[in-house]
C-alpha cells in the first residue's frame, strides 16, 4: 500500500513536470513564432521614422498610436487589443522591404499600415503580397502602388488620393484661379511621387492652353538650388510647379525668393509640414499654394485636431490626417470582417464604403484599391495655411 502510494506520487510528479515542461515550450514557440498572445491583434507599421521625410513617419505614426489607444480603450477589437509594431525605414527604400519583411514573418503582424511615400510603399509591396498581408498605405500617393501595368495589387490599398488627381487639380487651379499661361516644372528626378505629379501637371497644365517653359531637375537632399533656379528665372514663367518634399521646397522657395523670383510657387501635400516655415521663412512663402487633403479648420476635422494638439502638443499635418484614417479604416475592416484574418481583413477593405473619416467621406474603389475623396487647395500666409477652394473628384 505504502509502496503504490509512493508510485503514485511519483506519477503524479512526472506529470506535473511534463506538463510544465510542455507549456514552457509552448510559450518559447510561441515568442520564437512571435505570434500575437491570447486577447492582442498585432497591426505593423512600415513608417519612416529617421531619415529625409522622418516627420512624416513620425506624424503617421503618432496619430496610429492615437487612434489604436482610443479603441483600446473602447475594449479594443473584437474584444481584443490592439498592438502596433512599427519598424522605421529610414525613409529607403530598401529598408522598407526590410522593414515589412521583419512585421510579417518575425512579428507576425496580421496587416500593415505604411509606407509613406510612394518609393518606399512599392519596395513593400512584394514581400505583404508574397505573404498575403493586407497592407493600407495613408499616404503613398503614386499611381503604380495600387495598379501597375493594368493590373490590380490584390494586397495593397490607401487612405489618400493619388498622384495623377493632385497634379490635375494644381494644373487646372494654375489655369482657372491663378490665370497663368506659362509655368516651369522643378521636380527630384529619383523619387516616384514627384515624377508622378510633374507628369500629370504638365499633361493637363498643356491641354488646357498653357505653355511649360522648363522642365527641370533636383535630387531629394540637395541644399543649392541657385544655378537652376537661375535657369528657370531666364525662361520667364508666370509659376513654378514644385511637386516635392517640404524639406527641398523649403530651401527652394527660400533661394528663389533670394535672387529676385517673386511668381507664384504651387506644389503637392508633401508641402505639407510644420518644418515648411522654418525651412523656408514665412516672408518667403507667401503667394505659394498646395494641393492637400485636409484643412485644419475644417467642421470634420477640428476634433482631430484638437486632440492631437493636447497629446503631442503641436498642430497635426495632412499626413496625421491620413495616418489616423488609415488606423481607423482598418479598425473598421476587422470589425466587418469579424475576423483578424488577414484574407479577411482584405476582403472588407475592399468593401469599404462611405467611411468617415477626418480627410472626408472615403469609399474604396475595387478595381484599384484606391480612395474616392475630394481635395483642397491652401494658400500660405505668413507661415499659415489659410483655405483658396474644396475640389470634388
Amino acid at each position: 500500500m505504502q509502496q503504490a502510494r509512493r508510485t503514485r506520487k511519483f506519477v503524479t510528479i512526472l506529470g506535473i513536470a511534463a506538463l510544465v515542461l510542455g507549456l514552457a515550450a509552448g510559450c518559447g514557440a510561441q515568442a520564437a513564432g512571435g505570434a500575437a498572445p491570447a486577447g492582442e491583434i498585432k497591426i505593423g507599421g512600415d513608417l519612416e521614422l529617421t531619415g529625409n521625410v522622418a516627420t512624416y513617419g513620425t506624424s503617421v505614426k503618432n496619430a496610429v498610436d492615437m487612434a489604436f489607444e482610443e479603441q483600446n480603450k473602447k475594449g479594443g477589437v473584437l474584444g481584443k487589443q490592439i498592438k502596433f509594431v512599427v519598424a522605421d525605414n529610414k525613409s529607403d527604400a530598401g529598408e522598407s522591404t526590410a522593414a515589412a519583411t521583419k512585421l510579417v514573418t518575425q512579428d507576425k503582424v496580421v496587416a500593415i499600415i505604411g509606407a509613406v511615400t510612394s518609393s518606399d510603399t512599392l519596395a513593400a509591396s512584394p514581400v505583404v503580397t508574397d505573404n498575403k498581408i493586407p497592407l493600407l498605405t495613408p499616404t503613398a500617393t503614386n499611381e503604380k502602388v495600387t495598379v501597375e501595368n493594368g493590373q490590380l495589387k490584390p494586397w495593397i490599398f490607401r487612405s489618400c488620393f493619388l498622384d495623377p488627381f493632385q497634379g490635375r487639380v494644381a494644373a487646372n487651379f494654375a489655369l482657372n484661379n491663378l490665370k497663368v499661361k506659362t509655368a516651369a516644372v522643378y521636380f527630384d528626378q529619383k523619387d516616384d511621387y514627384s515624377k508622378g505629379l510633374a507628369q500629370e501637371f504638365i499633361k493637363v497644365f498643356q491641354a488646357g492652353g498653357g505653355k511649360i517653359t522648363t522642365t527641370q531637375q533636383y535630387v531629394g537632399g540637395d541644399k543649392d538650388f541657385r544655378a537652376v533656379l537661375t535657369l528657370i528665372k531666364s525662361t520667364s514663367p508666370e509659376l513654378v510647379f514644385v511637386p516635392g518634399y517640404y524639406n527641398e521646397v523649403g530651401l527652394i522657395v527660400k533661394q528663389a525668393r533670394e535672387s529676385g523670383m517673386a511668381m507664384p510657387f504651387l506644389g503637392g501635400d508633401g508641402w505639407d509640414s510644420a518644418k515648411l516655415v522654418d525651412v523656408g521663412g514665412a516672408a518667403n512663402l507667401n503667394n505659394t499654394y498646395f494641393v492637400n487633403h485636409m484643412w485644419a479648420e475644417d467642421p470634420a476635422t477640428k476634433p482631430f485636431v484638437e486632440a492631437y494638439k493636447a497629446k503631442y502638443g503641436s498642430e497635426p499635418d495632412a499626413l496625421a490626417a491620413l495616418g489616423y484614417d488609415a488606423a481607423k479604416m482598418m479598425i473598421n475592416a476587422i470589425q466587418m470582417a469579424g475576423s483578424a484574418d488577414p484574407a479577411k481583413i482584405r476582403e472588407a477593405l475592399e468593401k469599404t464604403k462611405d467611411f468617415q473619416g477626418v480627410t472626408g467621406v472615403i469609399t474604396v474603389d475595387q478595381a484599384t484599391h484606391n480612395p474616392v475623396k475630394s481635395a483642397v487647395i491652401l494658400q500660405m500666409v505668413n507661415g499659415k495655411k489659410t483655405l483658396v477652394a474644396h475640389i470634388q473628384p
